[in-house]
């Protein structure tokens, strides 16, 4: 018994006294409830057995007695507590077997309770472990998202019960781990920034750290690693690990940070030492200028100032927060705000209608996506004089002097791939980024397009394939460029 208990736990040691006693054996609370239970035999069907099993141990707490038989005309059922405190009732180890009894096994149900005790101790110990573990994890995805929406203050507060303390400015790096490893490379990274880094696991790719750094972060001590960045640190100390780091951003800018994350863990994947650096570029929010900031503001009135019907329904806040989410994510947006694919289709459906936008479009998702970014740039990046003038509309904030600037950066980095390359973007971009159509429009297979687009993610060390990706930055780019020519 137990070296059952060692390697299997309860649930060995139950499954052994079920075929021992050739009925079924379980574990129940003083309630009646089934905590566990294994059937050895397939004459005792598991609930007809364990719904007697729960009859007894309801009797044993109306009599308060310590141990209890319970006798059908075909069965038995043998209850022991599997604690001698007399006061403690708590656990019970319940034994249905077929008449008459085989001899000796009230006396092995005795000899049972001790290594029973142990295991389902150390097991409940564990599985509250475990609680706690989800629980910080929620606790954590709970404070990301507030940054992800520029909710600071909030986000420091709930940030206040755990630890470590929120770092500004930040360095956000995204670790890509070997399958299976999440935890571990978790742990790693913790003791290489001496617990200075706030670790959040990805609620999206499961395979993905989001590691918020001090934007100073070094390994912690001394060793072979001492002067090397935390971020290249990481990439080595575990194998196959791939790490995307952004840019120092503050920390009510971690949305673009994550971007730039992200975009560099693209590039990460085709290098050999597993790691890259967002390269240095001009956001488009950050020089689309007051225009710019009249027009977002002016494109997102309505959902700004939406009030629902009901007190139930989502409000302004829930439907900005799910429209940034499903822009960066696409259809895994269930998964980062935990909703229903019904709820995040309902959701659009009604942002859509807002708007009066089709959501289903690159082009209306590529000016949602600008709008959005532009309302979350940093004060000291704003306009003073945002709020006066004609309205413009979006071509005419592409055409202004800091977009375009931007937009022939990107085609200076395009430029390398060649003609093909942008023959084959603009395909993809026209075809509302789906490989099929793409594919089709270009007269080759789907897997040549896929292999295309890999390619050029490293030509523009950006992400295309998979979200956040890249497309709307580059519609943006190309519809910049159009209306300049």
């Amino acid at each position: 018994m137990h070296r059952l208990t060692r390697t299997g736990g309860s649930p060995e040691l139950l499954r052994w006294l079920a075929q021992r006693s050739d009925g079924w054996a379980g574990l129940l609370d003083c309630d009646g409830t089934v905590l566990q239970g294994v059937s050895g035999t397939a004459r005792w069907p598991g609930q007809d057995a364990a719904a007697l099993a729960s009859r007894a141990a309801r009797e044993l707490t109306v009599r308060g007695a310590r141990a209890y038989s319970l006798e059908t005309e075909e069965c038995t059922a043998l209850l022991l507590p599997l604690d001698d405190v007399p006061e403690d009732r708590g656990t019970l180890l319940a034994v249905v077997a077929p008449r008459p009894l085989p001899g000796g096994l009230a006396t092995l149900l005795g000899d049972a309770t001790m290594p029973l005790l142990l295991a389902w101790s150390s097991e409940s110990v564990e599985r509250k472990r475990r609680r706690v573990d989800l629980a910080e994890s929620r606790g954590r995805e709970a404070v990301l998202h507030l940054l992800m929406t520029g909710q600071l203050s909030i986000a420091h507060q709930v940030a206040g019960a755990l630890r470590p303390r929120l770092p500004d400015p930040v360095r956000v790096c995204v670790v890509e781990c070997p399958g299976g490893r999440r935890d571990e490379v978790a742990r790693i990274c913790t003791e290489a920034s001496g617990g200075r880094t706030w670790i959040v696991r990805c609620p999206v790719y499961a395979r993905h750290l989001i590691l918020i750094a001090p934007a100073d972060a070094g390994p912690a001590g001394g060793g072979p690693h001492a002067g090397t960045p935390f971020d290249r640190t990481v990439a080595d100390l575990v194998d196959d690990c791939v790490v995307g780091v952004s840019e120092d951003v503050p920390l009510s800018d971690t949305a673009t940070g994550y971007r730039q994350a992200f975009h560099a863990l693209a590039v990460a994947r085709g290098l050999p030492d597993r790691h890259a650096r967002f390269g240095s570029a001009p956001e488009p929010a950050l020089v689309a200028g007051a225009a710019g900031e009249l027009w977002a503001n002016t494109l997102l009135a309505p959902l700004l100032t939406y009030l629902p019907r009901r007190s139930q329904d989502p409000g302004s806040q829930e439907l900005v927060a799910t429209l940034a989410s499903w822009l960066a994510f696409s259809s895994h947006a269930t998964q980062h705000l935990k909703i229903h694919r019904n709820t995040l289709a309902a959701r659009l459906r009604l942002i859509g209608e807002l708007l009066h936008l089709d959501l289903n479009r690159l082009a209306d998702q590529a000016a949602l996506d600008l709008a959005l970014c532009i309302r979350a740039v940093p004060a000291p990046y704003r306009s003073e004089d945002a709020g006066a003038g004609a309205v413009p509309d979006l071509d005419t904030i592409l055409r202004g002097a800091g977009i375009q600037n931007w937009a022939a950066q990107q085609f200076r980095a395009l430029a390398p791939a060649g003609r093909t390359a942008e023959e084959t973007l603009r395909a993809w971009l026209r075809c509302e980024a789906q490989l099929a159509p793409t594919a089709a429009d270009l007269g080759i297979s789907v897997p040549g397009t896929r292999k295309r687009l890999v390619r050029l993610e490293g030509v523009l060390h950006r992400s295309l394939l998979r979200s956040p990706s890249a497309r709307y930055d580059l519609w943006l780019a190309f519809r910049a460029v159009d209306l300049a020519s």
